[in-house]
């Protein structure tokens, strides 16, 4: 097995290093207006850094190059600069960086990956087919994905809107986040576990509120009960 990249191994901020990828789209309600078009799907981007394992996620409306630029704006503005990006070689990836004028390399050259890096941000992509060498950030698609997948899949086609989606993934962010990053002590004077949410808050301590008296039928009623029942139904699968 070879070496890990120096980006997974460097001592720096969080997201200093970056993964990142596009996954789904869900159907959402959507209302069509005399002489507009809606588009009823929405899709997650999903940053990982590639230190501290920590996710951050995104939802756009198009896969198109604006959209993921707002997005990658977004999230800079909230987790400050980076320094690297890597990603696949999806067309809205490459489309995006012709926009940004950013640096696009390819990791088989060596000698274009050095000059480049030198020159401040800098976007990786993976060779063509080697989607295991994105690893790091498609494990944590995995993570999440699939528990997503089953939970949208039983939203009624009527329930599901745009809020609730945002904020249900800001939610599935959250409890990702929470994860342990190392084996859990046993030892009752080191009750810390350490998660990328101690990290990235550097609080301790969480106080989150449980809602313990919502239940299956509260998914029909007001949209932050939908978006509560959503959440505990991630954190337990």
């Amino acid at each position: 097995m070879a070496d890990l990249p120096d980006d997974r191994l460097t001592p720096a901020p969080p997201f200093t290093f970056v993964g990142v990828d596009v996954f789904d789209p869900w159907k959402i309600v959507y209302r069509r207006t005399r002489g507009s078009k809606v588009n009823p799907k929405r899709w997650a981007v999903l940053f990982t850094c590639l230190a501290i394992r920590a996710i951050h996620t995104e939802v756009i409306k198009e896969m198109t190059s604006s959209c993921f630029i707002n997005a990658l704006r977004r999230f800079t503005s909230i987790r400050g600069p980076i320094k690297e990006l890597r990603s696949d070689r999806g067309s809205n990836f490459i489309g995006s960086v012709d926009d940004l004028e950013a640096n696009v390399i390819n990791i088989e050259d060596p000698k274009t990956s050095s000059y480049l890096n030198s020159q401040g941000i800098t976007w990786k992509f993976n060779p063509p087919n080697y989607s295991h060498m994105g690893g790091v950030w498609e494990r944590m698609i995995g993570v999440s994905r699939r528990i997503l997948d089953s939970l949208l899949s039983d939203i009624p086609g009527n329930s599901l809107t745009h809020e609730v989606l945002v904020t249900f993934m800001c939610e599935v962010m959250a409890i990702v986040n929470a994860r342990p990053l190392v084996p859990v002590s046993t030892d009752p004077d080191n009750p810390l576990v350490l998660s990328s949410s101690v990290i990235l808050t550097q609080k301790t301590k969480s106080d989150t509120q449980t809602f313990n008296q919502i239940n299956q039928s509260d998914v029909y009623k007001s949209q932050w009960r939908r978006v509560q029942t959503l959440a505990e139904k991630f954190w337990k699968r």
